[in-house]
């Protein structure tokens, strides 16, 4: 990298350092070949070469100490006026030349290439790369920084790397101005890095995407990769070659709409463990089962209407293509008119679908719709979250937006890895089982949206538990994890919702089950729980006190935690 930005540097100041040594060169020449005049004014031998080049050197350069080592005649000080004028042409010339270099786009970007790889390199914790971002990657890099989750990105629109400089983040987001689909862009954003734990292909272009995968499982495969696409058959080939997560955002949306018509209170969970931590809770969606009419069949139109069949849901397309797949019932147009709608049979329709690529155009469909039957359950499609505030405006019942489905996805594999197994299960479940949990986590977490996090019993991630049940030989309950470290009677607010052991899952585990080395288990909480369920995983002292009660703390700690800021993180061990 320092090669090339002496390289670049020299080859843009070629021309005006040839132009300077062809100046000192003449002036020097010249200066050899007049005569002088001696101190009595006789004539005397030009300068030697040496006294020469020492005039010119300092003259040239505009500090000009005086005639030495004599007076000069008349021939020669003709000649140094030449020479004075050349310089200051020769110098104005480099220095106009360098202000310019200085400048260049070329060498700006490689001297940030070079700071940004070196950055990369000092890293010392775990960071994750995220290939793009616009909308979606810049809610996941908030989300992360949240959780102290270390983000580099790759980003080909300049614009978009300054909007991501001027966030608040509470650490640096390292990014590179350039193409993630370029496997040496990888390489330079620590693909192979000892800390590097994933890559998120989340790009717009499913091209891309598919680049960044493929790039990342030939040269890392132990990284997580988790990619987001569109199109179906691209989203095959992701997962024909091991892609640990495809996120299909109309698909998922789709499949969601269609589980929500058909066990609303199951959906309801899933927004719940999906939502991003400490929000409000979402509103309730209660999509009604009926007759649906769907306005654009493209890929979105497409995912809905698999889905929806797939449930038994009744319904009708409107696209202006006339040669559409004779499997579905096909009127001609937009939505935008009253015309097509009635023919759709909107006025007895429960629910309408406005999924079209145009952000007017869908709110066209939905206002145009509503007015021909107030009572229809509306679903937009927002293309841009830069419209958020029209979509604010009208309301809907239903609102799919790309970059924030994405993003939940992939916070979700991030942080909490047995979700994804947890919602599988849970298709299983009967609707009044998920509603009975939904309201026990909304009633655990004081009318806000739980965090959800994963923690595995090894001496990596819970050393004091793993230390105690290798050890000790104790049996230990599940519902330890619970006990709050400050006051070891009371329960934090979190739950367990899943352990996995030797591939059995145990959902929903009591608080009697005993714990094993190598248990996976996923809670869902308040943030401040997992900070407190934190210290009883990692301190050994926190735990004994959980378990027995008893305060094994040192001096030294006693002394800290009575007198120090030790004792202000609200977590410390309680004396008794």
């Amino acid at each position: 990298m320092n090669a090339s930005v002496f390289f670049i540097a020299l080859r843009r100041m070629r021309a005006p350092l040839i132009v300077l040594i062809v100046i000192y060169a003449l002036s020097t020449l010249g200066l050899t070949l007049i005569p002088g005049i001696d101190a009595e004014g006789r004539p005397a031998p030009p300068m030697s070469f040496f006294h020469a080049f020492y005039f010119v050197s300092y003259t040239a350069s505009t500090i000009g100490f005086g005639e030495l080592p004599g007076a000069f005649s008349e021939a020669q000080r003709m000649w140094v006026t030449v020479v004075i004028f050349l310089s200051v042409i020769g110098w104005s010339y480099s220095i106009i030349s360098l202000l310019a270099l200085v400048q260049d786009r070329g060498l700006q970007q490689v001297l940030l290439t070079g700071r940004f790889v070196r950055r990369v390199r000092q890293l010392g914790e775990p960071f994750y790369i995220l290939c793009g971002c616009g909308e979606t990657g810049l809610l996941i890099a908030r989300a992360l920084d949240r959780d102290g989750i270390r983000v580099v990105t790759i980003e080909r629109n300049e614009g978009r790397i300054q909007e991501l400089e001027i966030e608040d983040f509470s650490a640096d987001v390292l990014a590179l101005c350039g193409d993630a689909a370029q496997p040496q862009h990888l390489l330079m954003a620590g693909l192979k890095h000892r800390s590097c734990r994933g890559v998120l292909a989340i790009t717009d272009d499913d091209a891309a995407n598919l680049s960044v995968a493929i790039a990342s499982r030939l040269m890392n495969p132990s990284l997580m990769v988790i990619a987001r696409v569109a199109s179906p058959s691209i989203e095959a080939n992701m997962m024909s070659f091991g892609t640990h997560y495809v996120v299909n955002h109309f698909e998922k949306f789709a499949d969601y709409l269609a589980q929500a018509i058909h066990s609303p209170n199951w959906y309801r969970l899933v927004d719940l463990l999906t939502g991003l931590p400490g929000q409000e809770l979402p509103e309730r969606h209660d999509p009604p089962a009926g007759d649906w009419v769907i306005c654009g069949y493209g890929r979105f139109g497409q995912a809905v209407v698999r889905n929806l069949e797939r449930q038994g849901v009744s319904l009708t397309v409107i696209d202006p293509d006339p040669n559409l797949s004779s499997s579905v019932h096909h009127i001609v147009g937009q939505g935008t008119e009253a015309e097509p709608l009635r023919r759709a049979g909107i006025e007895t329709a429960v629910g309408i679908v406005a999924g079209s690529d145009h952000d007017t155009n869908n709110l066209s469909i939905a206002m145009t719709a509503k007015e021909l039957n107030p009572d229809l359950f509306v679903v937009l499609r927002q293309n841009r979250i830069a419209n958020q505030v029209l979509f604010d405006a009208y309301d809907a019942d239903f609102t799919m937006v790309p970059s924030k489905i994405v993003a939940r996805e992939c916070l979700a594999l991030i942080t909490s890895p047995l979700l994804s197994r947890f919602f599988g299960l849970l298709r299983g479940w009967p609707d009044t089982r998920a509603e009975a949990l939904a309201g026990q986590l909304e009633a655990l977490c004081g009318r806000r949206v739980p965090l959800v996090w994963g923690v595995r019993l090894n001496a990596a991630e819970a050393p004091a538990v793993h230390q105690w049940l290798m050890m000790e030989q104790k049996p230990m309950a599940l519902g330890r994890l619970r006990h709050d470290p400050a006051a070891r009677t009371k329960t934090l607010p979190l739950m367990p919702l899943l352990l996995l052991r030797d591939g059995r899952d145990h959902q929903q585990p009591a608080d009697e089950m005993l714990l094993q080395p190598g248990d996976q288990l996923l809670f869902a909480g308040t943030r401040a729980a997992k900070m407190a369920q934190n210290l009883v995983l990692d301190n050994r002292n926190v735990l004994d006190y959980v378990l027995t009660g008893q305060d094994a703390q040192g001096w030294l700690w006693s002394l800290l935690s009575r007198s120090g800021p030790v004792g202000d993180v609200g977590m410390q061990v309680r004396r008794k």
